[in-house]
Parts: structure tokens; C-alpha cells; sequence
């Protein structure tokens, strides 16, 4: 149910435009083909990564993981596909400061049963220690196979803060596809559904109306302290830690170093 203005509203600062219903279904309408236009070159994107070439990688190299080293094809676990999200990692930090961005994404992906019903595989690889990764993963309550690849080299090692896709023929193993940056959006659902909402992300990169609300930096709300109020101060922790048991306020970050 709606209800009708008698008369059009001009707009308050920091509103959309009140109108009738059939005013705005003409406006929605209107940006539906735009919002088609988009889901189709999404589909052709996707066609041309299928054709993307790929390179083949050494597959016996080895990560470590629960069960000390294991070598990466197993990471497929039988399955011709894997799918990979390279977590950033700042090396003797505690919990709070670990990677708010890749904390973000991993998780966003705790879960793999629909991809795994589909025959693909998912896990998380970081260049941190095992010896600090094991308590992370045991604090965050992942579920899903996290593995230390430090030492190793790209793809498998080197550079974090990448999504990057995997083919299985037999033994052989090989790179098919690879991103980073925004391009590991679409593992972020939460991302879809602000760009949905009147406004935003609020970051100021963002084309926002006049009067719209304070933007602030990318990433802004990724952290927030334990009273809840978003921002990377030195007592913030990324928040999904408020949600895990025994997660107490900080004093400080730990951190001693740039990320790898």
C-alpha cells in the first residue's frame, strides 16, 4: 500500500523526491533497461573469461594446513574445479588487526555447498604463519580449508588480496583466471545490496546528490569498536569479531607492518 501525494513534494535535503507510484514505477521502468543492459554484458564477460588460455602451475607444491603439508592438488579434493581467495596477512598482529578487506570477504564465504554442488572446490590460502593462522581461523569460527602458502610464489603465494580460479586434468593443474581489487566484489554480497540502497556505500568516490549523507574512505565500515561506531581507530576490531566469543575491547591493533 501506498499513499499518493496531493501535490509533488520538492525534495528534503538528504531524500529522494517523493512521488506518486506511477511516477516512480515510469522512473524504475526506465532504469530497468539501463539494469538489463548491465546483466548482459555481465553474461558476455563471462563468456569471454570461459575462453580465456590458462597456464599450468606445479600442483605437488606444498601448503600447509591442518595436516601439515599437503600438496595443492589436493585442495581440489577430487573435484576438476577450485576456487581460491588469497588473504591478506600482517605478521605477529593479533586478531583485531588482521586484514579488515579480507576479513570482509572471507566472511562472505564461509560456506561452499553450492559451489561444491556444482564439482568446485573453495579455499582460502594466506601467506601467514600456520602457527598464527590455526588460532585466527579457530577465533573467526571458519569453516572452511584455510592454508598457509607462505614461501611460496605466484599465483599459489606471492601477492594476496587476489581471487584467482583453478582447472584440474588428472595431475596437471592450471591457472585459468585471476583478479583483485574491486574485481573480488562479486564475492561480497553485502556490496550488491548497499549499491541498491538510496545511500550507498557512502564512500566518497560514489556519485552521490547533493545533501546525500557524509561519504567517508573506502572501507570505512569495515571496522568498528565495541560500541558499535564504524572506523579504523586503533581500538577497532573488523566487525564481524564483535559477533565471536570472547571478543573484548582493544587498545591497539598489533600491528608492526604493512600487510603481505
Amino acid at each position: 500500500m501506498t499513499t499518493t501525494p496531493s501535490t509533488p513534494a520538492p525534495a528534503r535535503p538528504g531524500r529522494p523526491p517523493v512521488v506518486d507510484l506511477a511516477t516512480w514505477q515510469a522512473a524504475r521502468d526506465e532504469l530497468l533497461v539501463q539494469e538489463k543492459a548491465h546483466t548482459r554484458q555481465g553474461d558476455a564477460l563471462a563468456a569471454a573469461r570461459r575462453r580465456l588460455p590458462m597456464v599450468e602451475i606445479d600442483g605437488t607444491v606444498a601448503v600447509v594446513g591442518p595436516d601439515g603439508p599437503t600438496p595443492f592438488l589436493d585442495l581440489f579434493q577430487g573435484r576438476d574445479e577450485l576456487v581460491v581467495y588469497q588473504h591478506m596477512w600482517h605478521d605477529g598482529a593479533p586478531h583485531q588487526g588482521q586484514c579488515e578487506g579480507c576479513t570482509w570477504t572471507a566472511w562472505h564465504l564461509r560456506d561452499a555447498v553450492y559451489l561444491n554442488a556444482r564439482g568446485v572446490s573453495f579455499a582460502i590460502l594466506t601467506v601467514g604463519a600456520w602457527d598464527e593462522v590455526e588460532p585466527y581461523v579457530e577465533f573467526m569460527g571458519y569453516t572452511q580449508p584455510w592454508y598457509s602458502v607462505r614461501g611460496l610464489d605466484a599465483p599459489v603465494g606471492g601477492d594476496m588480496g587476489y581471487l584467482s580460479v583453478f582447472l584440474r586434468d588428472g595431475d596437471r593443474v592450471f591457472l585459468t583466471y585471476r583478479t583483485t581489487g574491486r574485481g573480488t566484489e562479486p564475492t561480497n554480497p553485502a556490496f550488491a545490496l548497499l549499491d541498491r540502497t538510496p545511500y550507498g556505500r557512502r564512500e566518497t568516490w560514489e556519485d552521490q546528490p547533493d545533501g546525500w549523507p557524509e561519504a567517508h574512505h573506502p572501507g570505512w565500515f569495515w571496522r568498528t569498536d565495541a560500541d558499535g561506531v564504524a572506523g579504523w581507530s586503533e581500538t577497532s576490531r573488523p566487525a564481524p569479531q564483535w559477533t565471536r566469543p570472547g571478543a573484548t575491547p582493544v587498545e591497539s591493533l598489533g600491528r608492526h607492518d604493512h600487510h603481505h
